[in-house]
Parts: C-alpha cells; sequence; structure tokens
C-alpha cells in the first residue's frame, strides 16, 4: 500500500487594489505534451489533480499507455484525459457538464494540438453517468472517476457503471479519487468484482486503482 501525506498551504489573501489574478495552471507531467500547460479556470468544485498525484497515478499505470481506450468523467481541467491523450491512448473520451469547462477543455485542446497526440481525443459536453450508462459492457480500458465532492451519490452511480464499462485485461483499471471523510471500504464495496491494487491519501484527498483481473 502506498499512503503518503500532502501539506497544503491557504493561500494569501489578495489585496483588495489587485485587478483579477490571471488563470491558474496545470502541467501535463510526461508524454508527447510533457511539460504543456492547461489553463484551470475558477468554478465551483472544480478540483484539478494535482501534479503530484497524477506523477504517482501514471507510474502505477505505467509511462505507455498505447492502444488503450480512456473515459475522463467529470473532465474538468482534463488533466487526466491530456495526460492519457499524451502517453499514448488509442482514444480518450473527456467528459463534462459544465458549459464553461467544456469550452475551456477545447480551448486547451486547440493549444495541444501543435504537437498532436497519436490517437484521438473527443470533448464532449455532457453528463457523465448518462453517458456511461449508454455504453456497451467492457468497451473502455480506463477509466478516470472524479467528481466534484460536494455530491457523494454522483461518484457512487459513476464507480459502478464504470465497473459494468471497463475491461482492464489489457491494461488500465479504475481510477477513483474521493474525500478524505468517505472509508476506503465504502468505495471498494461499490466494486465487489474489482480489487484496490494501488492506494494513496494525500491531503483531502483519497484514490485507489481498482483492478479487475477479469478476461
Amino acid at each position: 500500500m502506498l499512503c503518503w501525506e500532502q501539506k497544503i498551504n491557504k493561500p494569501k489573501q489578495a489585496k483588495k487594489l489587485l485587478k483579477t489574478e490571471p488563470p491558474k495552471k496545470v502541467r501535463i507531467i510526461g508524454g508527447n505534451w510533457r511539460s504543456r500547460l492547461l489553463t484551470v479556470l475558477d468554478l465551483p468544485g472544480l478540483r484539478p489533480t494535482t501534479d503530484r498525484i497524477r506523477e504517482t497515478l501514471f507510474n502505477w499505470l505505467g509511462q505507455d499507455l498505447t492502444g488503450l481506450r480512456c473515459l475522463d468523467l467529470f473532465a474538468g481541467t482534463g488533466a487526466l484525459g491530456f495526460e492519457a491523450a499524451s502517453r499514448g491512448a488509442a482514444l480518450v473520451v473527456l467528459l463534462e457538464k459544465d458549459k464553461r469547462a467544456c469550452a475551456n477543455l477545447s480551448a486547451n485542446f486547440a493549444l495541444l494540438q501543435s504537437s498532436p497526440a497519436t490517437g484521438a481525443v473527443e470533448i464532449l459536453q455532457r453528463d457523465s453517468i448518462e453517458y456511461l450508462k449508454q455504453q456497451a459492457d467492457r468497451s473502455s480500458n480506463l477509466i478516470f472517476v472524479d467528481p466534484p465532492f460536494h455530491d457523494s451519490s454522483l461518484l457512487d452511480r459513476a464507480v459502478i457503471e464504470a465497473g459494468r464499462v471497463c475491461d482492464d485485461s489489457t491494461g488500465g483499471g479504475i481510477y477513483v479519487e474521493f474525500p478524505s471523510s468517505r472509508p476506503r471500504e465504502e468505495i471498494e464495496a461499490l466494486l465487489p468484482d474489482w480489487h484496490c491494487g494501488k492506494y494513496l491519501e494525500a491531503g483531502q484527498v483519497k484514490a485507489c486503482l481498482f483492478r479487475g483481473g477479469r478476461g
């Protein structure tokens, strides 16, 4: 079991006379788009996966995702989905319901196109759970589940559907981020046919990479 803590410092209060701060950025860590920056909008519930957690996740998954079909649910900044595309995934579908966040995904992707990915990338303004329900069994290899933390039912429904849709027999799995207030066992109970092969804790976030071992 991998377990480490990340300290989060409170941001300094901005001075009233200062102009609006520029948009925050997150960087892609590896692959074809390594070190490229993604703009992060200040939107309710938007919580980008940190560089440190993403680095750990993709160490778990392996640096080369060639051939994998990926879904990035509740994509937000697209940091997970774009990271997968950067590392050679055959298809990455980024799903984001919020209109502004989805437009920002498209803008970030347009900037990345100066060095095109080897696979296909689709950005859809769709409800992630409704999209999952329409997918065939075992039709994706790697699914990122990282919804806003304020509604636990979103996480539960997405994880259950992901267990049906995901086939990790050639690599991948189901990656789930959830608030530190939830016991790991609650998430594991949603996927009785899978096991949490990798686990971490980082500040207010816990994460599991589930593997099915099927096929």
